[in-house]
Formats: structure tokens, C-alpha cells, sequence
């Protein structure tokens, strides 16, 4: 595991249902922060945990693994279930495969998932065709001997906010803004994590809420409609047309945290319902 940084999560202390939010590879808590504010306003408790080897030096990120990443997940997760009664397991990009990882092995810890851009393959408009033969690399110390820079437009449709991000990089740093190159070794891990996520994927019977943008620069929407056939529970998909890949910060942001706040009340009132069936069928039997 990689040496501890200083920790960028942040919870917003709210009712019994809680939401996870987990950031992208290479990104930080700072990103969900929008979207967090906007749901704590409505009453639910929100947790954006620091995945382990982000917010710090490239070194600590090259270091980390994907199973360090889910352990930064599922410490999250058991932390938010000591507060609330419900957890939806959301996330960005990585983090939303990180999220249905944990819906697939904690069936009694997370009720429903919300998946922001989910990114199984690296596919959107803006990666190079070249970048497809990666999957050809099979050792970590190989694929450490490659990086991705990030090139325009960074996930981020509107010029403005993208703009204001890129001098914030340039001032603040990685703990608050991500790295501004993707190293090889954790597109190698991640690669590792789709690969176990997909075998578990059947696994996943809760509701799940996907919010994907039209135009992803580095996830196309097949990462969504792949993921919307594959899990078995019940899927809502929201397709995003004014935005790409970091659609917790771009310009339909707050459209984001509409689609999950309507996805956690529908929940609430389900939940609600399956609670006074289940008790109903123990009074019938009772008779």
C-alpha cells in the first residue's frame, strides 16, 4: 500500500439515509463536493472517503492497487452504516465501479447504487486509438513505464469551469484538484478492477442509478448500456446531453444531484413499502 497522505474526505452529517460518494482515478473528494453540498441541503447524510494513494504524489498513486482503493471504499461504507440505516454506494468513473463492487459483496450494507459516468473501458472521443493496445500490457512494471496526460478538454465541457480548475491545479496541487497525468501502473490497476467487478456484476440485485453524459470524452455511454444489461437488479438510466466526463463539476451538475435525490426518495418510499408488507405477512402468520 502506498504511504498515507493528508486525508481530503470530508461527511456531512445528515438523516439515516446515506450516500456514498467515491471519486474517480487520479481525482480527489474536492470533485464530488457540488454534488455532496446539494444532497446534504435535502437532508441525507453524505461521505466522500480519499481513495488510498490519491491526493498525494504520483509515486503514491503508482504504488497503490486497485484492492487498497476498495478497502478505502468499504472503511467508507462501514463507517457510514454506523450513521445511517440506508447507504446508496455512488461514484465517479472508477469510483462507480469501486461502488458496484461493494453493492456486490455487501447485499445487507448497501440497498441501491448510483453510478456517475461509469468507466469499464476508456473508450470516449478523446482517447487515442493507440491507447486500446495497453490491454496487451501484462505486468505492473511494464504499464509503469507509461503515463497519460490529460489533454483538453480534461472531462469538462464548459471552458470556464475548466479553466478555473486548470489554474487551481496550477496553484494548489493534486490534493485538491487530481494528478494532471494518469500514470500507466493505475490504468493497469484499474484494468484489474473491471475485470473482478465483472464477474461479480451478477451479484448485483439492488436498484441502480446510472447518469452517463452523450458526448464522454473518455467513457463512451456503451460503458452505461453495458452496465444497465448486466446488473440484475432494477436500472434507471439518465442520460446526460450537456456535459462530459466529469459530470459532478461540469455544467449539468446540478442535474445530477436531482437524479439522485429522486432516485433516494423513490428508494425511501420502496424500502417503505417492502417494511409494512414484511410486517403485514408476520401479523398474517401471527393469526
Amino acid at each position: 500500500m502506498s504511504k498515507s497522505t493528508a486525508n481530503a474526505g470530508f461527511t456531512i452529517k445528515g438523516g439515516k439515509i446515506g450516500i456514498l460518494l467515491l471519486h474517480r482515478l487520479c481525482g480527489t473528494p474536492v470533485e464530488m463536493r457540488f454534488v455532496a453540498n446539494g444532497l446534504a441541503k435535502l437532508g441525507y447524510t453524505v461521505s466522500c472517503p480519499q481513495l488510498a494513494g490519491h491526493c498525494g504524489s504520483t509515486q503514491d498513486i503508482t504504488a497503490s492497487s486497485w484492492a487498497d482503493w476498495y478497502r478505502s471504499a468499504e472503511q467508507a461504507l462501514a463507517d457510514l452504516r454506523q450513521d445511517c440505516d440506508v447507504v446508496i454506494a455512488g461514484g465517479l468513473s472508477t469510483g462507480a465501479v469501486l461502488a458496484v463492487m461493494l453493492a456486490a459483496k455487501n447485499p445487507d450494507k448497501v440497498q441501491a447504487t448510483a453510478l456517475l459516468a461509469p468507466t469499464l473501458w476508456l473508450n470516449g472521443w478523446m482517447i487515442p486509438w493507440y491507447a486500446k493496445l495497453f490491454r496487451f500490457v501484462g505486468q505492473k512494471s511494464i504499464a509503469n513505464l507509461f503515463s497519460f496526460p490529460h489533454h483538453d478538454p480534461h472531462g469538462i465541457k464548459d471552458s470556464r469551469i475548466r479553466d478555473f480548475i486548470q489554474k487551481a491545479r496550477s496553484s494548489r496541487g493534486a490534493s485538491e484538484t487530481g494528478h494532471p497525468v494518469t500514470p500507466g501502473g493505475a490504468v493497469y490497476e484499474h484494468g484489474k478492477l473491471v475485470k473482478a467487478v465483472r464477474k461479480l456484476m451478477p451479484n448485483v440485485t439492488q436498484p441502480s442509478l446510472i447518469v452517463h453524459p452523450l458526448e464522454d470524452d473518455y467513457a463512451a455511454i456503451s460503458n452505461a448500456t453495458y452496465l444497465r444489461d448486466e446488473l440484475k437488479g432494477p436500472v434507471d438510466l439518465v442520460v446526460l446531453d450537456d456535459c462530459y466526463h466529469i459530470i459532478t463539476v461540469d455544467r449539468q451538475r446540478h442535474l445530477v444531484v436531482e437524479a439522485i435525490a429522486k432516485f433516494a426518495e423513490n428508494l425511501s418510499a420502496q424500502l417503505g413499502r417492502n417494511a409494512v408488507q414484511e410486517i403485514s405477512k408476520r401479523r398474517a402468520v401471527a393469526a
